[in-house]
């Protein structure tokens, strides 16, 4: 794409290269945004298409400028200049501002994916697991980052056609179910279990923790509890059933507000009985070993190392997490037939998808193959006014009420209908900006001051921006939007910006091959960047039928990438604030 002037200059430097132009298409790229001056659109990096590395930078620099003198401008080149071991080709001014706003206006909410970039990439069955709170504990925030960047890539798979499923794998299953049962039977209340079933399950959870601690016969009780549930006995399996609809219809709502949705609510409690299947699998290949203590356990390295060896079934008799997992993989493979399936979850789990996936492995699955986990890091620092989190929707709460204090005092805030959806819609950019500015992987500290600035690179200024980029297509866009005339936009802030538009497949492209948002983030901040400049000197109001009209083209498709991106990353974009 790039509106097909990659592909144009592709196909000049193959009859010089003699290569074929699919060959080339990637190592020319968008010359990023340069504020010093108006350098090239595009360039031809000489690294990329030489095989070995071997060439002293001097070497390469004569291969750029003789390279350069073999290549002619056309009507697409309007000028080819060399750098620092690289070609580089300015677009046609007029071509280049007609052809970008054209492309940006028909292609929509495809405007980018549409790319050779892209072309020859096959669509595919696609399974994420994202999310995946545990019932009996708290919806902490560490669920937040697991559901906003799993919902991320969800998004951003589905944007390029594949056939996506999302998953929600409830930690429904386990010991803690055991605590939570002989909890409920102890000191749980129907009524408070009803009207609030989240806290309530959690003040039990805390609660019996407490006393099982201090009390062997409450922590047996518990095991008991989950020895009877492992067996289907239908009073505790009944009890266990209405903890889980009942926090299940919890989630429902506050992921709607997140405007998150799954096509499935899995869950460990599924695989209850599958796992025993994988015990004996396990057993039928020689890999499962019992411990002195009664547990079961596989050895991955072969020679007893410690650190290699994987529990998946306690003494008792009963099934882990591990036994669960393996049970679950093989079921979506049969169910689904995917070609990736993507784990979205903290690094602390790293080891432990390592060595699901490995068991996968020696069980004889090649697909595991196609198995990734995408790990991130801890988010610290993220109390409401009340101390320490609790819940997520706390968090939901505290966002909207210190956005709609803050929307309250500024002037330029227009009356809205529905203040408190504006607020939560502006809080959650602010949160998901602050989220993903960085790599997934690296830990950071939660700033409630910082997320709420309105200048900067934030959530807020991003939301900011499309309002009022909304704001002047409803004041004149029904005079003006009909035709533009092209030489109306050769001033350097529109040219910067149509440059800027150029890169947006390059961006979709980064993200799609790492799977990390910040190349997104990074793009569109800076897009907002360069339309709020553009703003103050671009004047619509006054300036003669034939510029406002242009300006207001222009602005359109700034507004509109803008809004693409901002979906993808999961943000609702707001068109009054």
């Amino acid at each position: 794409m790039a509106c097909g002037f990659r592909r144009s200059i592709a196909g000049q430097l193959s009859r010089v290269l003699d290569l074929p132009p699919e060959n080339l298409i990637k190592s020319i790229s968008a010359v990023p945004v340069s504020r010093k001056e108006e350098v090239a659109d595009f360039q031809l990096s000489l690294d990329s298409l030489l095989a070995n590395n071997n060439h002293s930078s001097s070497d390469i620099q004569v291969q750029a400028k003789r390279l350069a003198e073999k290549l002619k401008c056309d009507t697409v080149v309007s000028e080819i200049s060399t750098g620092r071991g690289t070609v580089n080709f300015k677009i046609n001014r007029e071509l280049l501002t007609k052809t970008v706003l054209q492309q940006v206006i028909e292609d929509g909410s495809k405007y980018g994916l549409k790319s050779e970039l892209f072309s020859g990439v096959p669509q595919k069955k696609i399974v994420v697991e994202f999310s995946s709170p545990n019932i009996a504990k708290k919806f902490h925030v560490g669920h937040l980052r697991s559901t906003i960047i799993g919902n991320f890539i969800a998004n951003l798979k589905e944007a390029l056609g594949h056939q996506v499923t999302r998953i929600n794998y409830l930690g429904d299953w386990g010991m803690q179910f055991g605590l939570l049962g002989t909890g409920f039977q102890l000191f749980g209340y129907e009524e408070k279990l009803q009207s609030n079933p989240l806290q309530h399950l959690f003040e039990i959870y805390v609660q019996v923790n407490k006393e099982a601690a201090d009390d062997k016969s409450v922590a047996k009780s518990a095991q008991e509890f989950f020895q009877r549930l492992e067996l289907g006995d239908a009073q505790a399996f009944s009890l266990w059933q209405k903890f889980r609809d009942l926090s299940i219809e919890e989630y429902i709502r506050i992921y709607k507000r997140l405007d998150v949705y799954f096509d499935e609510y899995s869950g460990e409690s599924f695989y209850r009985e599958k796992s025993r299947e994988i015990l004996k699998l396990l057993d039928s290949k020689g890999l499962l070993k019992k411990t002195v203590k009664g547990t079961a356990v596989v050895d991955l390295s072969g020679n007893s190392d410690p650190s290699s060896i994987c529990t998946v079934m306690r003494s008792d008799g009963t099934s882990l997490y591990a036994t669960r997992d393996l049970a679950a993989a093989i079921d979506r493979m049969d169910k689904y037939n995917f070609d990736t399936m993507i784990y979205v979850t903290d690094k602390g789990q790293k080891k432990h998808f390592q060595q699901v996936f490995q068991m996968l492995k020696i069980m004889g699955y090649d697909w595991v193959e196609r198995c990734q986990h995408v790990p991130f890091g801890v988010v610290q620092g993220m109390k409401t006014r009340r101390g320490d989190v609790t819940f997520l929707e706390d968090v939901l709460n505290e966002i909207q009420l210190r956005m709609l204090q803050n929307m309250a005092s500024i002037k330029t805030t227009k009356k809205l209908e529905n203040p408190q959806e504006t607020a939560e819609k502006v809080g959650l950019a602010a949160l998901i900006i602050q989220d993903f500015r960085g790599a997934l992987l690296s830990d950071y500290q939660f700033s409630w001051d910082r997320i709420f600035q309105s200048r900067g690179d934030t959530g807020v200024f991003l939301q900011y921006t499309h309002a009022r980029l909304h704001s002047l297509e409803e004041t004149f866009g029904c005079g003006y939007l009909n035709d533009f005339n092209t030489a109306c936009l050769q001033e350097p802030q529109s040219v910067s910006i149509l440059q800027h538009l150029l890169r947006f497949d390059e961006v979709l492209y980064r993200s799609s091959q790492d799977l990390q948002p910040r190349h997104i983030v990074s793009y569109l901040l800076t897009l907002s960047h360069l339309a709020a400049v553009a703003h103050k000197t671009l004047h619509i109001k006054d300036s003669p039928p034939e510029v406002a009209g242009a300006r207001l083209h222009l602005f359109k498709a700034v507004r509109s990438v803008l809004a693409n991106g901002m979906k993808l990353l999961g943000i609702t974009p707001v068109c009054r604030m």
